[in-house]
């Protein structure tokens, strides 16, 4: 699962931990892991979510200014549905 250049950052603070993708399916899985930075994350849910779900606290939690800046970036290939990812970041000790 890969994060606009942006939201890495964030996402290895721990100040984003979830993100939503609009795919054909899911592209992640309940605890797989994913490299993001120096560390990785590991998915701790996934699950169909509908678009009027997409609030404005969401779009902030998942580190975007508001819905349309999230959905300027959400959508991922030809899908339709919509996915709320949560996960937690572990990060690799120097």
């Amino acid at each position: 699962m890969q994060f606009a250049k942006r939201l890495r950052e964030p996402v290895m603070r721990g100040d984003v931990t979830c993100s939503v993708r609009i795919w054909q399916r899911p592209r992640v899985k309940v605890g797989g892991r994913y490299p993001v930075g120096t560390g990785e994350i590991e998915v701790t849910s996934v699950r169909q979510i509908e678009f009027q779900d997409i609030t404005p606290d969401l779009a902030r939690r998942s580190g975007f200014l508001g819905v349309v800046d999230l959905l300027k970036v959400a959508k991922h290939g030809s899908g339709e549905n919509v996915y709320l990812v949560e996960f937690v970041y572990h990060g690799t000790d120097p």
